[in-house]
């Protein structure tokens, strides 16, 4: 099986750059900075145990990654080497996402963030075979004017790097609903956007997003709850990007996971790993967990792949190119 699923091409559309950072090299640096944990406290600060309770613990592990990516020069690296990592996993296509804002000081503004994550990509598209581009977090909590800012960012770089935005950050404690602003201004920009919704809050959040006119949800899988809202996700043709075993981590779902019933219902989705460092997985993990724990097989995550090339912030020509990889195998 692992043979069969190396060999997928893949899509990742819902990956985050700060949570999926090698425990070896945020180790290295933990070090050059004058701290002494060893490699297994490193590993422990940064990935989630069997107890974790909720979102907000699950947040927790940003903490280190987002303290240590703190030079242009480490950003570059933490990127290429996730890209390279994606590659080598036959991922063909992959967006990143990260909260610029998280990682300026007195040596980084956001433009030299966002410039050394762009550069970091890019040097491993020229070693590798992978398309792809990077989502700028909005983060809940922030100020308008730094949600604006960040907005404004993407617009900056869009088509030279960046491909779209993002709203993130702890979904119970700030609603949804209250960053509305934020995707009027994507849209006036001709920015597009994806919005965590329907984690680790229900319905409403959902439909806050729906409202703001999304053709994406980060996760979503909330909507199992309300046949209307499930409905409605599939009448205005939305994404869902599910990532099953961050949704167990973070409790979004006890029992069983919603993603099969959602995929044979005709909703849209994408199969991701939301982070593969906090979660202790990858995507060949992550799809080898789909087989075994649901009826998908191995032609239903392909489709789920190909499906998904409509929605990914990319040009028609990179959509395309895409659909070739996939035309003999659907």
């Amino acid at each position: 099986m692992k043979e069969e699923i190396q060999d997928i091409p893949k899509i990742v559309l819902h990956i985050h750059l700060d949570g999926s950072l090698d425990v070896k090299l945020a180790h290295k640096w933990l070090l050059e900075d004058g701290y002494t944990y060893t490699l297994q406290q490193v590993e422990s600060k940064l990935q989630v145990g069997q107890d974790c309770e909720n979102l907000n613990e699950y947040l927790e592990k940003f903490d280190i990654p987002c303290k240590i990516l703190n030079t242009a020069e480490r950003l570059k690296t933490a990127t290429y080497q996730l890209f390279t990592k994606l590659a080598k996993q036959n991922v063909i296509y992959a967006e990143v996402r990260f909260a610029p804002l998280k990682h300026i000081n007195k040596n980084l503004n956001i433009d030299e963030v966002v410039q050394a994550v762009i550069e970091g990509m890019n040097e491993s598209k020229k070693e590798n075979t992978i398309y792809g581009g990077i989502i700028l977090c909005c983060m809940r909590g922030n100020t308008k004017e730094q949600n604006m800012q960040t907005v404004e960012t993407a617009k900056k770089y869009l088509n030279k790097g960046v491909c779209g935005i993002d709203l993130a950050g702890a979904e119970s404690l700030y609603p949804t609903k209250d960053y509305e602003y934020s995707f009027n201004y994507a849209k006036e920009l001709n920015v597009p956007y994806t919005i965590h919704s329907g984690e680790a809050d229900g319905i409403s959040s959902i439909n806050s997003a729906i409202n703001f006119g999304t053709k994406r949800i980060g996760h979503g899988v909330r909507c199992i709850d309300n046949i209307a809202t499930i409905q409605e996700i599939i009448d205005r043709d939305i994404l869902l990007e599910i990532c099953l075993t961050s949704n167990y981590q973070t409790e979004a779902i006890k029992g069983k996971h919603p993603l099969e019933e959602l995929y044979r219902k005709g909703v849209k989705i994408s199969i991701n790993t939301d982070n593969d460092t906090v979660s202790n997985i990858d995507i060949n993990s992550e799809y080898e967990r789909v087989l075994k724990e649901t009826n998908l097989t191995i032609n239903d995550i392909i489709k789920c792949n190909y499906n998904s090339i409509p929605y990914i912030f990319a040009t028609d020509e990179i959509k395309e190119k895409l659909k070739e990889v996939y035309k003999e195998l659907i």
